[in-house]
This record gives C-alpha cells, sequence and structure tokens, in this order.
C-alpha cells in the first residue's frame, strides 16, 4: 500500500517543483514533509517527523535564510509566513515530544526558539505582528496550533499558487465540521477562534455572522441561540490502533 502513495508524492513534489522555479521560494521541502507525516484529516506524525528531522531542518534553514524580500508579491509573502509558522510549530512540539498537549509547554507562543534572517521569533510575534496585519482572517484556518479542535494541518505547503484557493478549502473545511462548528436553524455554537479574533471577521462592513455565513453550507438566520464550543488542547498526533488477536 505505500508504493502508490510514494509514487503519488513524487508526482507531486515534481509538480509543486514545477511551479516554484517560477517563484521566489521553494516549499516543496516542506510539502514533501507534509505529504509523508500528516494525514487527510490533519492528524500529524510527529514520530514521523522525528525520524526525518534532516529534512525539516533544512527547510528551517531555507526559512531563516530566505525571508521575504519587498519585490516578493503578496501571495508569496503570506505562503512564506503560513508555512513558517506551521513549520515551526511542529518543531516546537517535537523539541519536547511526547507530550499530551502543546499548553504543557512553558509560554509556547511566547517563546523565542527560532531565528528568521538572524533575529529570533516566536510563534506568538509570527502570528499577531506579521499574519494577522495581512488583512485577512482566512489565516486563522490555515496556522495550527498542534491542537484537536485548531483548524487541521493542511497536508501541502502554501504557495502563491495555490493560496487563495487553499484558505478558501480550509476555511470552509472548518466551518462546516461539526465537531467545530454547530449551525442550526435553533442553535449556533461554533469555535472560540471567532471569540478570540472576533475584529479580525469584521471585513468589508460585515461581522462574524457574515463570515461564517460565507463559507457555511447552513446559513445562520434570524437570532437562534449562540455559544461556543469547548477547545480541546489536546494534541493533534496521529493514534496507532493495535490489532486484536484472538487466540483459538
Amino acid at each position: 500500500m505505500k508504493a502508490p502513495r510514494l509514487i503519488l508524492i513524487l508526482f507531486s513534489v515534481l509538480f509543486l517543483n514545477q511551479l516554484q522555479a517560477q517563484n521566489n521560494f521553494d516549499h516543496s521541502v516542506w510539502d514533501q514533509a507534509l505529504l509523508l507525516n500528516v494525514s487527510e484529516d490533519g492528524k500529524v506524525d510527529y514520530d514521523g517527523f522525528m525520524r526525518d528531522s534532516s529534512q525539516l531542518y533544512r527547510y528551517f534553514r531555507q526559512l531563516s535564510e530566505n525571508p521575504p524580500k519587498e519585490n516578493w508579491s503578496r501571495e508569496e509573502k503570506l505562503a512564506y509566513w503560513i508555512n513558517a509558522y506551521n513549520a515551526y510549530t511542529i518543531k516546537l512540539i517535537i523539541d519536547s515530544y511526547p507530550l499530551k498537549s502543546i499548553k504543557d509547554l512553558e509560554d509556547p507562543w511566547g517563546k523565542k526558539f527560532f531565528k528568521i534572517d538572524g533575529v529570533w521569533h516566536s510563534l506568538g510575534e509570527l502570528e499577531h505582528k506579521i499574519l494577522r496585519k495581512f488583512g485577512d482572517p482566512r489565516i486563522h484556518f490555515a496556522i495550527n496550533c498542534a491542537s484537536i479542535s485548531c483548524p487541521v494541518v493542511w497536508n501541502r505547503a502554501y504557495t502563491a499558487d495555490n493560496l487563495h484557493t487553499a484558505l478558501d478549502q480550509q476555511t470552509g473545511k472548518f466551518i462546516n465540521d461539526p465537531t467545530r462548528n454547530t449551525i442550526t436553524n435553533t442553535e449556533v455554537s461554533v469555535s472560540k477562534i471567532f471569540s478570540w479574533y472576533k475584529k479580525d471577521f469584521k471585513v468589508n462592513g460585515g461581522d462574524v455572522k457574515d463570515f461564517i455565513n460565507r463559507y457555511a453550507e447552513v446559513k445562520i438566520t434570524n437570532q437562534p441561540k449562540k455559544g461556543y464550543k469547548d477547545y480541546d488542547w489536546n494534541l493533534n498526533e496521529q493514534t496507532v490502533v493495535t490489532p486484536a488477536f484472538v487466540l483459538d
């Protein structure tokens, strides 16, 4: 079963390499690592990332030595910072793995543990001082906090070419996932992300409801009972199911 998947990964990486040749930054190393270690439903094989850490650290060097330049397009810059945030979140976890939750770590979003262009950064800086300033609320469904209730890790790298399609896709998946948001005619219970970042969703004169309705399969109408779902901070890791053996 592994051979077809490896062939698919090879063709995917070759295709991405062709696209990256036209851009200023090559994310194909990260793309390959994601395809190998993140499932379709966004669960992460942290052991897998640790086993093949040489590829991951190669990507960290690329990020550190090639920060966005003024002549990069907006899409190239945003793709770079989304990928950087997700890659360094993986690093934060595997540096202390195994653990049950990112919140078991001391100050996970304030800790400065990686360098870009010679400057130490934290995940919080990337999110609040860089990513949110792009003014695109869809980034909240692309960056991952290594937890069950967070938006899933997409198992592909973001690029300038796929950025807008991918952001729409990930936003729609999150909003329409009943484990993260419940939207009916009588009740609306949504992720706390919509509370924590409420002002980010007030775009083009709209509000949180307008943003959700842009992607929701079931629209929020009238004034149903509203609430927020509990946030599950348990680690978003893949679990290995041990087969049961029956003795005769």
